[in-house]
């Protein structure tokens, strides 16, 4: 029950370590954003860290970075990781999620799952070739995604980009896995918030993808971001059969002035 309630959150969130081959090599000079690159809130350097919580109880901590600038097969691309450690006696959680996407468009070019709770472990490797139209998981045969694809993490981000009218739904079929399309981003209301990190002007909005866990139809959670020109998550709110997982922003470290 654990292993479900952690795993979509984190799907659906992150993307949220050190460079492997399939990482890519970093461009001289990575913190400058490349000429034509689209204008986003956030930068190099970026890092935002989360208490969470599991009902009232503190089960862990998390993190979402954008780590550097780099390159993956010759195209500059955002690297960002979300990472999660954790857990209750007898269960423990220390998941990694990373996503690679083009800084021109912010379609996926890579995305990759550590996941590791309890007993169960699974490694994710998915190379995105949205030229081509066309996905890879690991050593399986290629197969079709959709048109400027984006996997969890870089939704997220995307997310970040859009304007977010109160009362305006948003919808894309821009998830690399054409059965969770379309997205629907409704932006439900403004509300001032404290976490530990302290005191933001928000903006409440519910992420729905077509699949199962948190963010299903079904899930209705929410995430709270701050109502500025950083656009950083504050605070995210479940609502499970079972009890609620949340996070909530403990400090914020690289972000653009707000």
């Amino acid at each position: 029950m654990m292993r479900m309630a952690f795993a979509p959150m984190l799907a659906a969130l992150a993307t949220l370590l050190i460079c492997s081959p399939l990482s890519g090599e970093p461009l001289s000079g990575q913190a400058a954003v490349p000429a034509g690159a689209a204008a986003v809130p956030f930068q190099v350097g970026e890092k935002l860290e989360y208490d969470v919580k599991f009902g009232s109880l503190k089960v862990g901590g998390g993190s979402m970075e954008v780590r550097e600038i780099t390159e993956v097969r010759g195209q500059p691309v955002w690297h960002t990781v979300f990472q999660i450690k954790g857990g209750i006696p007898l269960y423990r959680v220390n998941d990694v999620y990373e996503s690679w996407f083009d800084v021109v468009t912010l379609n996926s070019l890579r995305y990759h799952q550590d996941v590791d709770e309890g007993s169960y472990e699974r490694k994710r490797r998915y190379e995105i070739f949205p030229e081509r139209g066309m996905m890879k998981d690991g050593d399986k045969d290629e197969e079709p995604t959709v048109s400027s694809p984006l996997d969890e993490g870089s939704f997220l981000y995307f997310v970040r980009t859009i304007p977010l009218e109160v009362g305006r739904t948003y919808e894309y079929a821009r998830y690399f896995k054409a059965q969770g399309n379309p997205v629907r981003i409704r932006v439900l209301r403004k509300e001032t918030i404290s976490v530990p990190a302290g005191s933001f002007n928000t903006v409440v909005v519910q992420p729905t993808f077509q699949t199962k866990g948190i963010f299903s139809q079904n899930g209705k959670a929410e995430v709270w971001i701050t109502d500025d020109a950083r656009r950083m998550m504050v605070q995210m709110k479940s609502k499970l059969s079972f009890g609620s997982l949340n996070l909530y922003l403990r400090s914020a470290a690289g972000t653009r002035e707000p």
